[in-house]
């Protein structure tokens, strides 16, 4: 998708009202029925506030995985999800080829989704993988009274506000970005591997990205899938991503989301983090997600 020209940054309809989740990133769009089909003008606006906000919140939303579909497409092509470990047996026989829950909910004893219970670190989706997706979409059908929040981290802030000199330092740097987590008893992503597997999926991403919309730069590591720093020793490699770590969770950079059933949140996979609070795994929890790869 190539960067909006002025004239779509400024097209702004009447019925597209939004406000500011946080001084930190996010907006919430109003106004906005997501089961019927946007006209052009309405898009264009909706991508423009996407790029300037990160994170899109859409309250009161009574989708169908079609049309959940449909408005992933509006920002580009969805991935199809069938053949991914994470997809249970028989789910693509159900349900749309681009859809996955993330629950902790069984049937005849089996999870029907993914990432059931707990806490989960920081992390971009799929950044271990060559071409990560560019967007992720969850919309909330069943959540806890307490907990289970998302939480969103600005990539595009964190970078800025690193010191002149980290930014020298790992200007052209690339990090190994990993899938071998350290799982916790129930089964939630809560702690950073230590050891690797040896067919573990792995790629090597540029430290410090430049946003292909935008033409920001971008902190491209994260508490849960970056491994390592390519061309550096592990004690220097292990110090300088421990300080980026903590640099990016800070609380100024980020928006905490407490879900409510019909929520719709699409966020910039290329430009922010996400992480999960823990709650409790006896009350049900189920969200329907899409992502898109490429704009």
């Amino acid at each position: 998708m190539q960067a909006l020209t002025e004239a779509a940054r400024n097209v702004v309809p009447p019925k597209l009202s939004k406000r500011p989740l946080s001084p930190a990133i996010g907006a919430e769009v109003e106004g906005i029925d997501l089961s019927q089909p946007l006209d052009s003008t309405t898009i264009e606006a909706i991508r423009a506030a996407w790029y300037e906000h990160a994170v899109l919140l859409f309250r009161h939303q009574t989708i169908s995985e079609d049309d959940q579909a449909r408005y992933g497409g509006y920002f580009g092509t969805l991935t199809n999800m069938s053949g991914y470990a994470e997809v249970p047996k028989g789910f693509k026989q159900k349900h749309h080829p681009a859809v996955i829950f993330i629950s902790n909910i069984r049937e005849d004893g089996s999870l029907i989704g993914t990432l059931p219970d707990g806490e989960v670190y920081f992390h971009s989706d799929r950044a271990y993988t060559p071409d990560p997706p560019i967007a992720t979409m969850l919309y909330a059908m069943e959540i806890p009274r307490v907990g289970g929040d998302t939480l969103f981290a600005n990539m595009y802030a964190a970078y800025d506000a690193l010191p002149q000199a980290i930014k020298d330092r790992i200007e052209g740097l690339r990090a190994l970005n990993v899938y071998d987590l350290s799982y916790s008893a129930n089964g939630a992503a809560s702690k950073r591997m230590t050891t690797l597997r040896s067919d573990a999926p792995s790629s090597l991403h540029p430290m410090v990205k430049i946003h292909p919309a935008t033409g920001r730069k971008v902190l491209f590591v994260n508490r849960l899938m970056t491994y390592r720093i390519e061309g550096l020793a592990s004690a220097e490699s292990d110090e300088l991503l421990n300080y980026l770590f903590g640099h990016q969770e800070q609380r100024r950079f980020v928006y905490q989301h407490v879900w409510k059933v019909g929520d719709v949140l699409l966020w910039d996979n290329r430009c922010t983090l996400h992480a999960r609070t823990d709650f409790n795994a006896s009350e049900r929890r189920l969200l329907r997600r899409m992502t898109v790869q490429t704009a």
